[in-house]
């Protein structure tokens, strides 16, 4: 109990505050960071520039363009994505109760980017074609968006059931997301096969993913599906710490387990399917973050996933940052950098998990 003679206990106040210092902190270094993003580019702003273009005040009509039209939308695709990938990591690895759960390792966004390819080259809902914001345009974001949710949630259904047998291990769930990776991986490249040379660049291409490709109308969709995701999660945190102590013990609580563990992983494949139709594979941040802010304040769902969006859209947006300067003017996808990220550290739970 936290509570002495009625008052709350100052061993208490001490660790709430410190999580919620840390969120603080995590919110101001985020902002911090997309302002800097903002002025970092081809053509370098300086931050008094920066601000005029953000207020409206007094900046010029070249530089509204670049902030405006270029660079806010591809970081605040980045800071969406990250959020919206992270936690829902976090989630997954909570009701599942395993700690290498994310969309990547589970091969929900592998199954997302199959049903976006299905919908783009067989149900015509985008356009193939080079543009501004990348080599395929979306037409029908709704129906794309559709598609890889179906897809992810057939893959997300799968691993439910595989956590569901008697003697379930942590390894065979990701071994599951393994071959499910490896199956729809199969499925978009036998798409590709078929494709002509045209499509075929694009879907090769499409494939890396690229906070680039968002537009202001892709970025309504994906910011409303990921808050209210978000919203959805904080909500359940009661719930998903009482998973974490045992099914046994959450049923004991009054928790609906199989309930909970359903919905969970499905606004996760949700967000996943989102990010993967507009964004492509962005691999490894919703395995990362989680355990990142897991080490630094514990594992109390209540702090650790408002706490985990934080991360995960700061480390997309570190990711694409020096993405789109590394090798400037040339930009590299995005992709690329959070799978050197996120492959070792992959490698070290693997290894940490074997050693206990």
């Amino acid at each position: 109990m936290h509570l002495e003679h009625g008052t709350i206990s100052p061993d208490y106040t001490r660790y709430v505050g410190r999580k919620i210092l840390f969120i603080a902190a995590g919110s101001l270094i985020l902002a911090l960071i997309s302002v800097y993003s903002i002025s970092r580019g081809a053509a370098d702003l300086s931050l008094l520039e920066v601000f005029r273009a953000l207020a409206g005040t007094g900046a010029t009509k070249q530089h509204d363009l670049i902030v405006w039209n270029i660079r806010l939308p591809q970081i605040l695709a980045a800071v969406i994505a990250g959020a919206g990938l992270a936690v829902s990591g976090g989630v997954m690895q909570s009701v599942l109760r395993n700690p290498l759960g994310s969309p990547f390792t589970l091969g929900i966004s592998h199954a997302a980017a199959f049903g976006a390819a299905f919908a783009v080259m067989v149900l015509d809902s985008g356009v193939m074609a080079s543009s501004q914001v990348g080599a395929i345009t979306i037409s029908s974001p709704g129906l794309t968006t559709l598609s890889a949710f179906v897809f992810s949630l057939a893959a997300a259904l799968v691993i439910v059931a595989v956590s569901r047998m008697r003697g379930a291990s942590p390894e065979a769930m990701v071994l599951s997301g393994v071959a499910l990776g490896a199956l729809f991986t199969a499925g978009t490249m036998f798409l590709q096969f078929f494709a002509d040379d045209i499509q075929l660049a694009a879907m090769v291409f499409w494939t890396f993913g690229d906070t680039a490709r968002a537009s202001w109308t892709e970025l309504g969709l994906l910011a409303a599906v990921t808050l209210g995701a978000l919203g959805f999660f904080i909500l359940n945190t009661w719930n998903y710490n009482a998973v974490d102590a045992g099914d046994e013990t959450a049923r004991g609580l009054g928790v609906r387990v199989a309930r909970i563990r359903l919905t969970g992983m499905l606004v996760a494949s949700l967000v996943t399917a989102v990010s993967v139709a507009f964004l492509g594979i962005i691999g490894f941040v919703g395995l990362v973050a989680p355990h990142m802010v897991r080490r630094l304040i514990g594992a109390d769902n209540r702090f650790l996933l408002p706490a985990t969006a934080l991360v995960g859209a700061g480390l997309l947006l570190v990711s694409d940052t020096v993405a789109r300067l590394i090798l400037a003017p040339h930009l590299v996808p995005v992709s690329i950098l959070t799978a050197f990220m996120g492959a070792p550290m992959f490698i070290y739970l693997i290894i940490r998990g074997q050693s206990h």
